[in-house]
C-alpha cells in the first residue's frame, strides 16, 4: 500500500534510507551519510511531499517530491526514492514512482554517477540524462535525469 507520510513514519523512513544508502552508496563517507541521515529526519521528509510504501503494516520505503530547483512550471523533482533492500525487486519502487508520476507528471531526479542501483532503476523506468555536475558536499559526480510520461 502507498499512502501519505505521517510524522510517526519518520523512524521507519530513516531506517529504510540508511539500509538502501549503505547498499547503493558504499563510496560515500560515514560522516556524509550521518549528516544526510540527520537531514532526512529533520529537513527532507518534513519539507517534501512524501509518500511511503507499506508491506504488512510496515513502512519499507518512500518517495519524497519537491518543486524542481529551476522552478519550471509543473515540474517536480524526486528528492529521494529509497526502499529497504529486503524489498528490492518486488515492484515497490516502481509503484512509488508510478504514484509520483500520477500526482505530478514530468519529473526530474539527481543520482550519483557511481550509484549503479539507482541508475539502473531510473533507466528502466524511462528517465533520460539531461546533465551532470560535481556535488561538492559528497565529492561525487551527479547525473541529472528527466522523465516525461507519454
Amino acid at each position: 500500500m502507498i499512502r501519505e507520510f505521517i510524522s510517526s513514519d519518520t523512524d521507519a523512513v530513516v531506517d529504510a534510507w540508511q539500509r538502501a544508502s549503505h547498499l547503493a552508496h558504499p563510496f560515500l563517507t560515514p560522516a556524509f551519510l550521518a549528516q544526510e541521515a540527520h537531514n532526512v529526519r529533520h529537513i527532507y521528509v518534513v519539507h517534501a511531499e512524501t509518500w511511503v510504501a507499506e508491506v504488512s503494516g510496515q513502512v519499507v520505503g518512500f518517495i519524497a517530491l519537491i518543486p524542481a530547483a529551476e522552478a519550471c512550471e509543473d515540474v517536480w523533482e524526486v528528492g529521494g526514492l529509497f526502499l529497504d533492500p529486503a524489498f528490492h525487486g518486488q515492484g515497490i519502487g516502481k509503484a512509488l514512482m508510478d504514484k509520483a508520476v500520477a500526482e505530478k507528471g514530468p519529473l526530474k531526479v539527481e543520482v550519483f554517477q557511481r550509484n549503479s542501483i539507482g541508475r539502473r532503476f531510473y533507466a528502466a523506468y524511462g528517465f533520460v540524462a539531461s546533465g551532470e555536475y560535481f556535488h561538492e558536499a559528497s565529492g561525487q559526480m551527479t547525473l541529472q535525469l528527466s522523465y516525461s510520461p507519454t
